[in-house]
């Protein structure tokens, strides 16, 4: 591996000597400051000889100490190192003259050979402190266990979304980082974020551990790092306690008043837990086969925990998904708004299950009222979550308040700029341009939203209305081809009759659609 700027790498080992801290893997040992120091200036000088002069000066700035405390560090070290070096030691002592590091071969990081970044538009950072949770590192070994370290960083995000003085990004953005070696810092400018957290997740039978650090993104350095190595059944009061360092991390003065927001109830039984995880893919699809999928893990969920809100809210929505593009059966209807008000009983602190059971009462239950008030719910349980935004912006949509779509659409998009449920925060931005005669922008949005989730139906379906009313007759033709190809059975008229489609926004969409030969 090629270091960056002042790091060095060695054997398993890597120094971030700007952070002050030493990893070995993803994994920050705990090696503590003095001695991160001397082994810097070892690392330096790797093969060298270093006087016991030059390592205290490095250590202990113009002070005047005694060599046991030089001896007592340098143990340290060799303690932390002992392990890779296999009964070797890698820091050779030179009677009466100092230290040599005699370990693995050195790279060390050149700032002169870092390419210069090139300017990127930045968001600005909030006025409140603002942190992304990245997707944690699955080192167990076994790629079935990815959706566990996912759902760990969920639950993470989770707890602090419900800090009102917190800025959370939504996870949805922060996972698109999934995989790619990333700058922290622009990381900060393209999410607007202050703070990173970052780490790995290594499960090994009934086993968990876990390294976190957070990271200040306008200067990269370290603020926090903490290893945790639990048993598996205490996971949930794991993930709380990761939530609440980064939590004191930020502001020491706050922890005390704000800790109690991050917990939260949990699912009573942890296989209903990993089936919701396994679900939720599925259910974020927004089409009826992945649902029915979907279905079949919840369904299990909720019978192992009948009071498991997010499971019944994820049921909610797959069964809203089927009434909307499979057939408007009536007992789909019935069960998404059904499913909607045990979320909203078993979820009041679940700010996600309240989410979806607000879009469901109203989408489906035609109770917009009823939804705002889950939606205003959900905001005093997370108010950084941006799918309340997203899916209150649909309804609103539909509804035929087009500028309060369009508000909400931004709002979200500011919360998630990279959200995966972007496609319906751009319907809510259709709607209201479409609704109020403005087809040019409806149109270039709805090619946004074809591209954010090219497998959704009506993201065609509005791209073909808002072409027709631009006279390109031939595209919008196209787009509602599209329709048909994913949703063999769309009519219009039934699918604004579903969602409650305001009268006048229905006959101008109808008008449009007429034209494109989708079917009525």
């Amino acid at each position: 591996m090629v270091a960056r700027g002042d790091i060095y790498e060695f054997g398993p080992f890597r120094l971030d000597a700007d952070a002050g801290i030493l990893f070995r893997g993803a994994e920050p040992t705990m090696l503590g400051q003095r001695a991160v120091l001397l082994l810097r200036l070892l690392l330096q000088r790797a093969g060298a000889p270093v006087s016991k002069d030059a390592l205290v000066e490095a250590a202990w700035p113009g002070l005047a100490i005694d060599d046991s405390n030089l001896t007592v560090q340098i143990a340290a070290l060799r303690r932390v190192l002992a392990d890779a070096a296999q009964g070797e030691s890698w820091v050779e002592t030179l009677p009466r003259r100092g230290y040599r590091y005699v370990g693995p071969a050195v790279t060390r990081g050149s700032p002169q050979a870092e390419s210069v970044p090139q300017p990127i538009p930045a968001l600005a950072l909030p006025e409140k402190p603002s942190v992304a949770v990245l997707p944690f590192s699955n080192l167990s070994g076994d790629p079935e266990q990815g959706y566990f370290a996912d759902g760990m960083v969920d639950d993470i995000i989770t707890g602090l979304s419900r800090i009102k003085w917190l800025f959370v990004i939504a996870r949805s953005s922060s996972f698109t980082y999934r995989g790619r070696a990333v700058d922290v810092k622009q990381v900060g400018r393209e999410l607007g974020v202050r703070y990173v957290l970052e780490g790995s997740v290594r499960r090994v039978a009934n086993r968990v551990r876990i390294s976190s650090q957070l990271i200040d993104t306008t200067t990269g350095t370290h603020v926090w790092a903490e290893l945790y190595d639990r048993k598996f059944d205490d996971i949930f009061a794991l993930q709380d306690e990761i939530a609440l360092s980064v939590v004191g991390a930020i502001e020491p003065s706050l922890r005390q008043a704000e800790v109690e927001r991050v917990e939260r109830k949990r699912p009573g039984n942890l296989d209903a837990y990993d089936l919701v995880l396994q679900a939720q893919s599925d259910v974020y699809s927004g089409m009826p086969e992945p649902a029915a999928k979907a279905l079949v893990l919840l369904e299990r969920a909720i019978e192992l925990d009948p009071t498991y809100a997010l499971a019944h809210a994820f049921a909610a929505m797959c069964h809203h998904n089927r009434f909307l593009r499979a057939g408007l059966r009536e007992e789909d209807r019935t069960a998404s708004v059904s499913h909607a008000h045990m979320a909203i009983a078993h979820g009041r602190d679940d700010a996600l299950a309240l989410t979806f059971a607000a879009f469901s009462i109203g989408m489906d239950g035609h109770n917009r009222a009823a939804a705002f008030a889950a939606f205003e719910a959900a905001l005093a349980v997370g108010p950084s979550t941006a799918l309340v935004y997203i899916l209150g912006g649909v309804i609103l949509g539909w509804a035929g308040e087009a500028e309060r779509a369009i508000e909400w659409g931004e709002r979200a998009m500011r919360l998630s700029p990279f959200d995966p449920w972007a496609f319906a925060a751009f319907h809510s931005f259709i709607l209201g341009h479409f609704h109020r005669g403005r087809y040019e922008e409806a149109a270039t949005v709805a090619y946004k939203a074809v591209q954010s989730n090219p497998a959704h139906s009506i993201s065609y379906m509005l791209l073909a209305a808002s072409l027709a009313k631009l006279g390109r007759i031939e595209q919008a033709k196209a787009a509602a081809a599209k329709v048909l190809q994913l949703q063999p059975a769309f009519r219009y008229a039934r699918h604004f009759s579903g969602v409650d489609c305001a009268p006048e926004l229905a006959a101008s969409l109808g008008e449009a659609l007429r034209d494109t030969g989708l079917p009525e």
